[in-house]
């Protein structure tokens, strides 16, 4: 006698069972969405940004009464002679090396503006705090010439003006306070020709006469 076996059909089902989906494998994992790669540019742009917002605002700092900003080609220094030529200068004259683009920056929309043609090359840049233009730029011409350097001035802005590498003659024998004084204290010695002759003097040396003047009746009214 044959068996016969009947077999039924499961129901069939919306959905579609799999390993994958019905049961959890422990060796299965989703995909994982892939980091963006670390990018040190990014951080040394940021730090160099901040830099050049920094020595834009020194440069400013700098440009405070300051009498007189000229330029001093760059090229061929060595930080030894830098730092040499910084203990020679006055107290009162500052030195720094700054990029030209940063300088102009810090110089746009002032009387300063007027150092524009000398943004070539390397440039370090003197900020001179005194009306003694002629002891801020004499230690310099001394360290040349001790040095026997041929880095020249490339340029400066005095009272707005520029002046070029040949004209600054006029710069460097520019009176000194003791000067003026001597020459204030002479004339009002000497017969009314002589102060005369005072007061024809260039509209520059006047102003400095008559300030020193000006100083020499409130220093005097001041001990009565």
């Amino acid at each position: 006698m044959e068996t016969t076996l009947l077999s039924t059909p499961f129901p069939s089902s919306p959905h579609t069972l799999s390993s994958q989906t019905h049961f959890k494998n422990p060796f299965y994992s989703l995909p994982v969405k892939p980091q963006t790669p670390f990018k040190p540019s990014s951080i040394r742009s940021a730090i160099s940004r901040t830099k050049k917002e920094e020595t834009v605002e020194t440069v400013k700092q700098q440009l405070e009464n300051c009498h007189l900003l000229a330029g001093i080609k760059y090229k061929g220094f060595t930080v030894q002679q830098f730092q040499q030529l910084r203990a020679t200068l006055p107290e009162d004259t500052s030195l720094i090396v700054a990029k030209n683009t940063l300088v102009l920056k810090a110089i746009e929309n002032t009387e300063w503006e007027a150092l524009k043609p000398c943004m070539k090359g390397m440039n370090a840049w003197m900020f001179v705090h005194s009306e003694e233009i002629q002891g801020a730029i004499k230690p310099y011409r001394v360290f040349q010439k001790e040095k026997k350097l041929e880095n020249d001035f490339a340029g400066a802005v005095f009272e707005g003006n520029f002046y070029k590498p040949e004209e600054f003659k006029a710069l460097e024998t520019m009176p000194t306070r003791a000067e003026v004084y001597g020459k204030v204290l002479g004339a009002l010695k000497s017969p009314a020709s002589a102060v005369v002759a005072t007061l024809q003097a260039p509209a520059r040396d006047l102003v400095m006469v008559l300030q020193a003047y000006v100083k020499k009746l409130e220093e005097e009214s001041g001990g009565q």
